[in-house]
């Protein structure tokens, strides 16, 4: 006879839903959105500030377009426990990243080793899918032009970890919730 431990389902990591959408769901969902030319020139453009509008994403998840004003960008950040894609639908997108697994959670500072960035240049009908915990910055370099993406998450953000990054050191700042953004 053998005995199974008992579990308590309550701390138990929840499953994702079995329909839930995988990244390269996301992707073909950032990809048909982005192709939409009549939902893109809709989104209204501002010189100073990025823009966005909340778009209803495939299986629950959470779906933006966003306007990038020249010279415009995110910082560097994460999406938790969330996976995403993006795709840039007009302009040019520049991607910062890093090509390594952090710790999630319990720490403030690391020391990054050499090797672990990566860029990408995204020009328009150019994306890309992300797993959990994916640390990128994204950036608008033009300094004419507004740069406009669609990008989606799944479950839907959590939390954005925001850091600053000075060489090769990695400092967490600020953790954004829901409420901080919509």
């Amino acid at each position: 006879m053998s005995v199974s431990p008992s579990v308590d389902p309550a701390s138990a990591p929840a499953a994702a839903p079995v329909d839930a959408p995988t990244q390269a769901d996301l992707l073909d969902f950032v990809r048909r959105t982005a192709a939409d030319a009549d939902l893109i020139a809709s989104l209204p453009l501002d010189p100073e500030g990025r823009t966005w509008v909340r778009l209803e994403g495939p299986g629950g998840s959470e779906a933006w377009l966003i306007g990038w004003p020249p010279g415009t960008g995110t910082g560097w950040h994460d999406h938790a426990d969330s996976l995403g894609a993006f795709l840039t639908a007009r302009g040019e997108l520049k991607e910062h990243s890093l090509a390594a697994r952090l710790p999630t959670d319990g720490w403030k500072t690391l020391e990054l080793t050499e090797g672990v960035d990566r860029e990408r240049r995204l020009p328009a009908g150019k994306g890309r899918a992300f797993g959990h915990h994916h640390v990128h910055e994204v950036l608008n370099e033009s300094t004419e032009e507004h740069a406009i993406s669609v990008h989606a998450y799944y479950p839907p953000l959590p939390r954005i970890r925001r850091y600053s990054r000075t060489g090769q050191v990695l400092r967490l700042e600020q953790v954004e919730r829901p409420e901080d953004w919509q």
